[in-house]
């Protein structure tokens, strides 16, 4: 069961308890990524899924569904995430994308970046709407793996962030289309595992309060507060 407990300090950190995943280096991981109207989990709707099954640094399979959502998507979105309006016409609704995602994922533990602060909060919330259980596999955020290890750091853990870090190539992925984030966000995950095998630390063990500081919102979404 998911017993993940994040408390939400203030708009710039949080605080994460209670997770454990054993054999972080070899059991195969769901990675997703959720795009949206936008970036307030209150007011916005998910748009697209995207995931891959990813295990021993090597992605097995993907899945990417659109999401029909009852609101339109802003202009500055559409240009971003390349998905227009007209491109959710025929997309599945909330409900069947979701069991898809379901399907896909199956008992894998999930992977996220930035999770704990918007997909996860996005999911429960549609699933709410749409009177639907909300799954119990256990979710890893990298931001929260890489705080784990790095309380020296006090940095906001953007994709950016780790991109420099790390020196992750980017030219050949889609940024800001969930599945070529899903890449992303598996060399991202392969290097901060590295870095637990270099340490020899097979789990991830949050047993005690973690604290993580938040995305700041980009301002093009200030803007249409």
């Amino acid at each position: 069961m998911n017993c993940l407990d994040i408390h939400y300090l203030s708009e710039t950190e949080y605080l994460v308890k209670d997770i454990y995943v054993d054999r972080i280096h070899d059991r195969p991981f769901c990675i997703f990524d959720l795009e949206g109207t936008g970036i307030f989990v209150d007011k916005e709707y998910i748009i697209q899924f995207g995931a891959i099954i990813y295990q021993g640094g090597e992605i097995l399979r993907k899945f990417s569904s659109l999401v029909k959502s009852p609101k339109l998507i802003p202009e500055g979105v559409q240009q971003l995430t390349g998905i227009s309006n007209d491109s959710l016409t025929n997309a599945p609704a909330f409900a069947d994308a979701y069991r898809q995602f379901l399907d896909f994922c199956g008992t894998a533990v999930l992977v996220t970046q930035a999770g704990y602060e918007y997909d996860l909060p996005m999911l429960q919330k549609h699933c709410r709407m749409s009177n639907l259980s909300f799954f119990e596999n256990p979710v890893i955020d990298t931001k929260a793996l890489f705080a784990k290890i790095h309380p020296e750091l006090f940095d906001v853990f953007s994709t950016d962030y780790f991109v420099s870090h790390y020196h992750i190539e980017t030219n050949d992925i889609k940024r800001h289309d969930a599945l070529g984030d899903c890449v992303l966000i598996s060399r991202i995950f392969e290097h901060i595992l590295m870095e637990y095998e270099q340490k020899d630390i097979h789990e991830f063990n949050v047993n005690e309060a973690l604290t993580v500081k938040r995305f700041a919102v980009p301002a093009m979404y200030i803007k249409e507060e």
